[in-house]
């Protein structure tokens, strides 16, 4: 038949061009299979970033059908306290609470990830629990890559593409929280300010390289040279009057 080879051929395209959507989007149905839960099309991620209870911001970034939608990303300043367990819990109640109250324009989420282990899965859980926002809560935490649930602990292969698509939401969550801490820390005053000599470039070299006054008082003098501005004098006026 005249054409049939071309239509083959825009067939054979048309199945590839699918195989390649679900590729993207394989993850959010497996993950669905493995929770036991509704198919996630929107995911949203938490974490929470500090330097020893100071300048303290959680994240809360949003996928939707396995990509990033940085348009439903939203941060927050959280309490002045070094404590992980209270300032998740603080962050996931004010997402509940604006979403209860009808003051957050988003949809509600599918499924809320937070970044920790269950520790934090406690906090965000009762964080639900008080507010009474029911939504179902995981977390991943780092150091193994399990995912927890309030049930059981998940330890799945490092190549599920559901494990893959929890990954990238939590390193967003992760590194959205990072950039905002960094950017409050950097407008907050500290004793580097009164030191002759360092400017405001080198205040916040120093801070990003050893991320507290306290670490840099503990820094010997060429850990100090090695941070660009910092010469041998301004180690020298660090060490003596910090």
């Amino acid at each position: 038949m005249p054409g049939a080879g071309r239509e083959a051929t825009l067939v054979d395209l048309a199945l590839k061009n699918a195989q390649q959507r679900g590729g993207r989007t394989d993850g959010v149905g497996a993950l669905a299979d493995a929770l036991g839960i509704p198919r996630p099309e929107r995911i949203e991620g938490f974490d929470v970033s500090h330097a020893q209870g100071k300048s303290v911001v959680g994240s809360n970034v949003l996928a939707v059908d396995g990509d990033p939608d940085t348009s439903g990303y939203r941060r927050k300043k959280l309490t002045e306290r070094n404590d992980d367990y209270a300032n998740m819990r603080e962050l996931v109640r004010w997402r509940a609470e604006r979403a209860l109250e009808g003051r957050d324009d988003r949809p509600d989420p599918d499924l809320l990830l937070i970044d920790g282990g269950d520790g934090q899965l406690g906090a965000a859980r009762d964080a639900l629990a008080e507010t009474g926002w029911d939504v179902p809560c995981v977390a991943l935490a780092k150091d193994e890559e399990l995912v927890i649930t309030p049930e059981r602990v998940h330890d799945w292969d490092d190549d599920a593409p559901h494990l893959h698509l929890l990954q990238r939401v939590r390193d967003e969550a992760h590194r959205f929280a990072v950039q905002y801490h960094q950017t409050l820390r950097d407008e907050v005053s500290t004793p580097l300010d009164d030191l002759p000599g360092i400017g405001p470039e080198t205040r916040k070299a120093l801070l990003r390289r050893f991320g507290s006054v306290e670490r840099i008082r503990a820094a010997d003098r060429g850990e100090l040279t090695a941070v660009d501005g910092v010469g041998a004098a301004t180690a020298e006026t660090i060490q003596t009057r910090l």
